[in-house]
């Protein structure tokens, strides 16, 4: 049998030892935690496949660990160990959502083919030490407990055919998440295809979904296949689908609900089967409510909903991701893989991140190109964060800078002169001074600087 992690939770150190050397020799990885505390300081380090607890424990007992659990990880099944007394109390707790429980003393047998159930509904029933099991999430680096529950969320969507909307800012991964998904389904064989949404022109994003017939229009010198064609048999993303002009969401509705498309200028419908997963940065609640994201296709859309967190949410992440990407951008420039020194990576741990996981690539890009010894220093890395956040100022920043600049260009132009620089900028006097004094400009300066 491949390992799995299981978390066994006991106030009793002999029951413990008992049902860890059980697990243990049946091939799976254990750790233990003697109160409920300790079990969920033990699940922030990281995030089990199981857990096997007690009922009766002082402090926190079986149940609120459980409640406990499920608020952060609604995915993780929990075994509950019980005395026959008790029993009343386990059926309720079932109904509640444990995933099951033993009455003591336990069956050897029925404890094992329990964790393997429980293993089994988390999506880790292959352990995570088999790295054939592991293929289909290639490329996720984490350590967070958040995202790998997330992970086991996503693998077990992946064996349904169910339209999965993934949220998430930009630049924390939604088309790797989506590629993780449709590696874990049965579509893996099939290929995966992605458009972003928003990246193409309106006028020619129905052409690029739907395919077009020859002569459809101006330049359409023979038919053309559309992504959701190029995509049969696998799977679809619609990146930044919040960006879909409205009237091609109607379209892509029927396509949803009949399973064919039509191309452009076509006649005839042209049957699918594809697996469509969605994604965006934008609110589509606001906008299923302000009228510009279509109700009917948003239902048709998040059947199943992933929220991706920011990088600044899985700050336990930064030290591996960078380590990651030095290892691969060192590979690309053929130079030996560098360190952080410690304070450069303890800058990068404190850092805002507005640009998530793209960012910190791009920054330790930046930090190994200029990098002149086999360690990065914090110099490296707090001008590139400087330089960072110097391009993401807030609105109100960025716009009080660009009036300043452009007044301080007009006035060297006119040589202080407010009438004339007010000409060139197409506004009154009065208010052109009022420009001035809000950025506190006196225009005598620049009459003394032109003699």
């Amino acid at each position: 049998m491949s390992s799995g992690d299981i978390l066994l939770v006991d106030d009793d150190p002999d029951l413990l030892k008992l049902i860890s050397l059980r697990l243990t020799s049946a091939g799976y990885r254990v750790r233990t935690a003697e109160s409920g505390e300790t079990a969920l300081a033990a699940i922030a380090v990281r995030r089990p496949a199981a857990v096997v607890t007690d009922l009766r424990m002082p402090g926190i007992d079986g149940l609120q660990l459980f409640d406990a659990i499920h608020r952060q990880h609604g995915g993780l099944p929990v075994l509950i160990l019980t005395a026959h007394g008790t029993i009343p109390d386990a059926v309720a707790a079932t109904q509640r959502g444990v995933f099951g429980f033993l009455t003591k003393p336990f069956d050897s047998q029925q404890l094992l083919q329990k964790v393997a159930e429980a293993l089994k509904l988390s999506g880790d029933d292959a352990g995570r030490g088999d790295a054939q099991a592991e293929e289909w999430r290639e490329g996720i680096i984490t350590r967070s407990p958040a995202m790998e529950d997330l992970l086991r969320q996503a693998k077990l969507v992946a064996e349904s055919d169910a339209s999965v909307l993934i949220h998430g800012d930009s630049g924390t991964g939604k088309e790797l998440f989506a590629r993780a998904i449709h590696r874990a389904s049965p579509r893996r064989d099939h290929p995966f295809v992605a458009v972003n949404c928003g990246a193409i022109p309106a006028e020619l994003l129905e052409s690029e979904l739907f395919g077009h017939a020859r002569g459809a229009f101006t330049g359409a010198v023979q038919a053309h296949k559309g992504l959701f064609q190029a995509a049969d048999g696998g799977t679809l993303l619609l990146d930044e689908i919040g960006d879909m002009p409205l009237p091609l969401q109607v379209k892509l509705l029927r396509v949803l609900q009949e399973g064919e498309v039509r191309p452009v200028g076509s006649t005839q419908a042209i049957p699918v089967n594809v697996r469509v997963i969605s994604a965006t940065h934008r609110d589509l609640d606001a906008q299923k409510a302000s009228g510009q994201f279509r109700e009917d296709l948003y239902y048709r859309l998040n059947v199943v909903s992933l929220r991706l967190p920011p990088l600044a949410e899985r700050r336990e992440d930064i030290p591996v991701l960078a380590a990651h990407f030095l290892r691969r951008l060192a590979e690309r420039y053929r130079k030996p893989t560098p360190t952080l020194a410690p304070d450069a990576m303890a800058l990068l741990v404190a850092a805002p991140w507005p640009g998530n996981v793209r960012q910190l690539l791009n920054l330790l890009e930046q930090a190994l190109a200029l990098a002149t010894t086999s360690m990065i220093p914090a110099t490296l890395v707090q001008n590139a964060l400087k330089e960072d956040a110097a391009a993401l100022v807030p609105f109100e920043e960025a716009r009080k800078s660009f009036e300043r600049d452009y007044l301080v260009r007009l006035l060297k132009i006119t040589g202080g002169n407010v009438t004339q620089a007010a000409q060139l900028a197409k506004r009154n006097r009065t208010e052109f001074y009022k420009l001035l004094q809000r950025h506190r400009l006196e225009p005598a300066m620049f009459k003394e600087a032109k003699t």
